[in-house]
């Protein structure tokens, strides 16, 4: 909920550089690209390598970039269905990084199997968070609802992982268990929402002999 609350405050903050992106003719598409890699890099070789401080902050600037590449898409008319599909393929990468790069850190010179534990665990459930919703709207329903969507999540992880870095005990300690319960709850709000509006309707019948032979619905 708080990346709609926080897009404004971010497209003022970036307006002066979309119009000079414009006039360079920058894609949005090429936005997406840079702030994806970026973002994986940091993760990887600073997070990963125990560098947490400078990790989270690294990640955090090509994070920004997410909402940079729509106001670009909008301000040159309109984003494409496939720059779409690349921004959403961008942020799983992303996560799966930042995650990715906390189990490696702390399942090797980090020694700490519980932070492995619930990075893992909070990497799965933010799948199915956004899972569910993507599967939701491929039916024609609504799952938008949750009280941990992909801000709230980067804001934990990251700032959690940040502090650690600068030496404040049990930050992302506090940060993953805040986060593995709130994206829990999300799950669950989104498959409540699914059930709920999903009342009355059925499957055409190919789908549903795809869903009942135990083969996934294409």
């Amino acid at each position: 909920m708080l990346g709609v609350n926080l897009r404004p405050v971010v497209g003022r903050f970036w307006a002066p550089v979309v119009r000079a992106l414009v006039k360079l003719g920058v894609t949005a598409d090429a936005v997406t690209l840079t702030g994806t890699i970026g973002a994986v890099a940091s993760a990887v070789f600073l997070i990963g390598n125990g560098e947490l401080f400078w990790g989270a902050f690294a990640v955090t600037v090509f994070v920004l970039l997410d909402m940079l590449d729509g106001a670009l898409a909008r301000a040159r008319g309109g984003g494409s269905v496939f720059g779409a599909v690349l921004d959403s393929t961008g942020d799983r990468a992303a996560d799966a990084a930042i995650f990715g790069g906390l189990v490696w850190w702390f399942s090797g010179a980090g020694d700490n199997r519980l932070l492995v534990l619930l990075a893992l665990l909070c990497l799965v459930l933010g799948v199915l968070t956004s899972y569910v919703k993507a599967r939701a709207e491929g039916m024609g329903l609504s799952a938008d609802v949750g009280v941990v969507e992909r801000t709230e999540r980067l804001i934990l992880v990251l700032v959690g992982t940040g502090f650690t870095g600068l030496g404040i005990p049990y930050a992302v300690h506090v940060a993953l268990w805040v986060l593995l319960a709130g994206s829990a709850v999300t799950v669950g709000q989104r498959v409540a929402a699914v059930y709920r509006g999903s009342q009355g309707m059925r499957l055409p019948s190919a789908a549903a002999s795809d869903e009942t032979s135990g083969r996934p619905a294409s």
